[in-house]
């Protein structure tokens, strides 16, 4: 019998200076879905975020990360959207808090073309020992590693 909730579920992001917070995003979207579709910012998409790791070793260090696992894919994302909005075949979205207004878009885009809507699954947002967000850009700018330990200056 099959646990699993959903049968095709989506998660994106950017995925640099891979945190817990990715883990905890990604740990979500393999505990309730069959099968993982990981969308990962292009350098060009991506990039608008500042300097960031390239697409491909920031893929690489998901593909690495999942080792284990056989149930899923990465690709690189163009747009905030990704294939959600052309595959009927998702079931579910797995976001963070910061990145909920984007599922509700995807939504609104697959219901104006006749799809149904994904069940969006919102994950709260992993807290450094600061009690503030873990993020790649805290990590970028020196403010904590990748644990959400703080880096003494």
């Amino acid at each position: 019998m099959n646990s699993k909730k959903y049968n095709k579920v989506a998660v994106g992001g950017t995925f640099d200076k891979f945190h817990d917070g990715h883990k905890k995003l990604l740990s979500t979207a393999f505990q309730i879905g069959n099968k993982v579709e990981i969308g990962v910012t292009s350098d060009e998409f991506g990039g608008l975020k500042g300097d960031i790791d390239s697409c491909e070793e920031r893929m690489n260090n998901l593909k690495s990360f999942f080792s284990d696992k056989t149930n899923f894919i990465v690709i690189p994302l163009n747009d905030p959207y990704g294939t959600t909005i052309y595959d009927k075949d998702f079931d579910a979205i797995v976001v963070s808090e910061e990145t909920e207004p984007t599922a509700v878009e995807i939504n609104e885009i697959r219901v104006s073309k006749g799809m149904n809507p994904l069940d969006i699954v919102v994950v709260s947002f992993v807290l450094a020992y600061d009690g503030n967000p873990i993020s790649s850009t805290r990590i970028r700018r020196g403010e904590i590693n990748q644990k959400g330990n703080i880096i003494r200056k």
